[in-house]
């Protein structure tokens, strides 16, 4: 079976960290680009983050403002696996958060948070105190 599992999920508070994860079960997520979406209650799903397939530097590792040195995404391709460390979290970060992943080709395709193959479950993070 093809899919996408978050874990890590919890109630933080304010300031404090977690660390997202997501197994892929079913195809290999090193042929992929990856990203974290988010949907907080009453809002649209943003992402967050996201990872080209490949590692060309600059570029390949996106975020969005609202999480820019705070967040930080990785992948363990041996594992099957994708990260998404949350520092400084805040009670704005309250959502489901989700992995999808992105069958790309090139060497120099990136990351998109946009036709994704495969999407996961979501994981909740609640920030407060």
């Amino acid at each position: 079976q093809l899919q996408l599992v978050e874990s890590g999920g919890g109630l933080v508070q304010p300031g404090g960290s977690l660390r997202l994860s997501c197994g892929a079960s079913g195809f290999n997520l090193a042929d992929y680009a990856i990203s974290w979406f988010r949907q907080a209650p009453g809002k649209e799903r943003e992402g967050v983050s996201c990872m080209s397939r490949y590692d060309y530097g600059t570029g390949s590792t996106n975020y969005a403002d609202s999480v820019k040195g705070r967040f930080s995404i990785s992948r363990d391709n041996a594992r099957n696996m994708v990260y998404l460390e949350m520092s400084s979290l805040k009670p704005e970060d309250t959502a489901v958060y989700y992995c999808a992943a992105r069958r790309t080709h090139g060497y120099y395709d990136p990351c998109v948070w946009y036709d994704m193959d495969y999407w996961g479950k979501g994981t909740l993070v609640t920030v407060s105190s």
